[in-house]
Order: C-alpha cells, then structure tokens, then sequence
C-alpha cells in the first residue's frame, strides 16, 4: 500500500494535458536502471490505468508490443500497456524471469525491476498505480505469481495464466490478494499436476502442482474450501470462491498451453468487477 501511494503522489504532479511518450515503441524501449520495458497508451491519453504483461520464456516487450491484436484489447478498454523484457537467464540463454525455482543465479532482482518499472510508467505516462493488473503467459505467468506473493501490494490484481510456483515452493506468502488463474486442461509444457524439467547441466527443475497454489492463495485470502461459484460457458469452466480478504477466481479452458479466446475479455471484465 505504501509502495502504492507513493507513486499516486508523484502522478498527482503530472499536468492533466495529452501525453507524448518518447519512448515505448517496439523499436525505442523505455530504458531504466537493471532493464527496459514497452509501453503503449490509448489516443489522447491523460493518463490512468494500466496492464503490465509478463511475456513467457523467450520473450520481449518488443514482440508484446507488436502483436497489435493483442494490444488493441486492452487499449480499446482505455488501458495502456507495459511491457518488461526479462534478462536472459545464463549467459547467451533465452530471456527468462527471476522465478524461485531452485536456480539461484539470475541476473537480476525482477521483483525490484518491476517496481521500478511501474514507478517509471507513473512518472513518464501517468499510469494511475492504484488501477494496475500484473497479467502474464507461462513463465510470464509464474513471475506473476511470485509478485503477488512476494509484494502483494504491487498491484490492484493479479492474472497470471499458464504458468504457477515451482518446487521448492513457497509455503506462505505476504498478504492477500485478488486473483484470476487461467489454464489450459490440456497444457502439456505446464500440466496442472506439474512437471520436471531435467538438464545435464543445470539439473532438475520442477513445476509445482498448480492446484496445490492454489491451495496456498485460499489459505492466504482465507477463502472456504469449497468454491460458492461454477459457471461453465464457451468451453470453459470458472469457480469462484469466498474470501475473507482479497479474491480468488479459477478458468479452466480446454485448450492447451497458453491463453484463450477472449481471455483479455474476462480478465478485464473481472478487474473492472473488483470495487463494485
């Protein structure tokens, strides 16, 4: 909350007037100490809420950013877009985020990173950071996770899909939460009962069960056990349980891995449903 409130100050001092960002762009990242990130905004944007998406294993901002399909849904809901790039992993690896998953040697702090990202997007874009949705796909998804355990008060909400803890996984977070996992029922690269990713080099990495986090998410949000609510519509199944603090909230698709049709759709609809 504090973390919060203090970027709501210094957006208070920004003019009212329609920002020009110089930077943001697939081809001009926004630079800032440890990383860059992309940022896209609605036309005449005065400022206001945002989604920080995490892209997955591999990934950039950049290619975030030039999915136009993709960023015209939350730009057409009068919501920019941030887009970090992680940093690769090891030494001429793939882009990767700082996940607890028995690898202790990444090069970067992503949980620092992402708060400097957002304190960068309130100062530059005026990004309102009381209306910010940590979302993220795979990988992505799972450093979603670890934000909203490791600094719960970082964003609004959090929707990660596709991607949970891994082993050792954490057995108790910092506060609660309000959350939307996506998942496929049919991944393979992130199967809801986990899986081990062995490497004769770097050893063995183990996914965690999702079920069993979100286990952990109804022991923090202090949620009854049982779900109050099922909906199953357009192949997909959501449950909905009660919560002393914070939410919890479940989709299950029957695809594979990665996000579904019309998932920035629900995602947003349910953000939006938040405060009412």
């Amino acid at each position: 909350m504090l973390l919060r409130c203090g970027l709501l100050i210094i957006a208070l001092l920004i003019t009212d007037k329609a920002l020009a960002l110089d930077c943001g762009a697939a081809n001009k990242p926004c630079k800032i100490t440890d990383g860059e990130y992309n940022i896209v905004v609605p036309p005449k944007w005065q400022g206001g809420p945002a989604v920080i998406y995490l892209h997955g294993f591999g990934g950039s901002g950049a290619k975030v950013v030039r999915n136009k399909g993709f960023v015209n849904g939350f730009l057409d809901r009068g919501y920019a877009l941030i887009a970090p790039t992680a940093l690769p992993w090891f030494e001429n690896k793939p882009t990767d985020w700082a996940v607890r998953d028995g690898w202790l040697n990444f090069p970067r702090n992503d949980v620092w990173f992402l708060s400097a990202v957002l304190a960068d997007a309130v100062t530059r874009a005026n990004i309102d950071p009381d209306q910010v949705l940590l979302a993220g796909t795979s990988r992505g998804g799972s450093m979603v996770w670890e934000m909203a355990c490791l600094a719960p008060d970082f964003a609004r909400a959090y929707a990660p899909a596709a991607g949970g803890f891994w082993l050792p996984m954490t057995e108790d977070c910092l506060g609660p939460v309000d959350l939307l996992h996506t998942h496929g029922f049919a991944d393979k690269v992130v199967p809801l009962e986990g899986r081990t990713i062995e490497s004769q080099q770097f050893g063995k990495f183990t996914q965690a069960d999702i079920w069993a986090g979100l286990r952990l998410w109804r022991r923090e949000n202090g949620c009854v056990d049982a779900a109050a609510g099922h909906e199953i519509a357009d192949g997909q199944w959501r449950k909905i349980w009660n919560c002393e603090a914070g939410s919890l909230a479940l989709i299950l698709h029957k695809g594979g891995h990665g996000r579904p049709k019309g998932w920035t759709i629900s995602v947003l609809d349910w953000f939006e449903g938040l405060d009412k």
